[in-house]
């Protein structure tokens, strides 16, 4: 239950005192981490002869982006950067946990604000491509009887977002820590790798992948 607690970083002597969440503050590093790296690495960049550090830098960003084209479809492609951040995001916040860090995801309200981020946008997508007529129609379809449970989906798909991505992170996170209790020497090691490494990407690769998943519904 006190994992389950978000703890305050710091206050901000502004109004009284704003209390300022660690996922908050973590967040802050890791936006300010891609920041730097982003800058760090389009440095120099040239249009003719590119090194081989500026051919892996493309091979890595043309492939990610060609997975997340994939996954979202042809009619989607305009929000392709958006899930390439939250991916990057959510995957960074998911193993930092490996630099001594408390994953921001381990915090109910973060993965709540991804969530609805997240089915505002898929929202938004279908509006566009269908004008608010088409969309209001769209939830009659296939049968006029299935309009309830079509707008309840409304609710269901931010709450499975986010309970998928905060269970998961969550349960990571107090395993390791009964592993550390039990075994604190070497054999929590490889534990480690699995849910903190390899888990959260999975974690973060599935979020965007059901985001993508209902924009592509949306737009189709």
């Amino acid at each position: 239950m006190e994992e389950l607690n978000c703890e305050t970083a710091f206050t901000i002597p502004v109004f009284g005192s704003i209390g300022i969440a660690e996922s908050v503050a973590v967040t802050w590093v890791i936006m300010l981490a891609l920041t730097l790296i982003s800058i760090l690495v389009s440095k120099n960049l040239k249009v003719e002869n590119p090194g081989k550090g500026q051919l892996l830098l493309e091979t890595g960003v043309s492939g990610l982006h060609n997975m997340v084209q994939d996954m979202v479809g042809e009619k989607g492609g305009r929000y392709v950067p958006y899930l390439m951040t939250v991916l990057l995001y959510i995957g960074v916040a998911n193993i930092i946990g490996l630099f001594g860090f408390k994953p921001p995801t381990k915090d109910l309200t973060v993965t709540v604000a991804l969530a609805v981020m997240s089915i505002l946008l898929i929202e938004f997508a279908g509006i566009r491509e269908k004008g608010v007529k088409g969309w209001l129609k769209s939830f009659a379809q296939p049968v006029a009887i299935m309009t309830p449970f079509n707008i309840l989906e409304l609710v269901i798909r931010p709450l499975s977002l986010c309970m998928r991505l905060f269970g998961n992170v969550l349960g990571a996170f107090v395993i390791m820590e009964l592993i550390k209790q039990v075994v604190p020497a070497v054999v929590p090691v490889p534990f480690s790798l699995y849910f903190d490494l390899f888990d959260g990407l999975i974690q973060a690769y599935v979020f965007v992948f059901l985001t993508s998943l209902f924009i592509k519904e949306a737009v189709e």
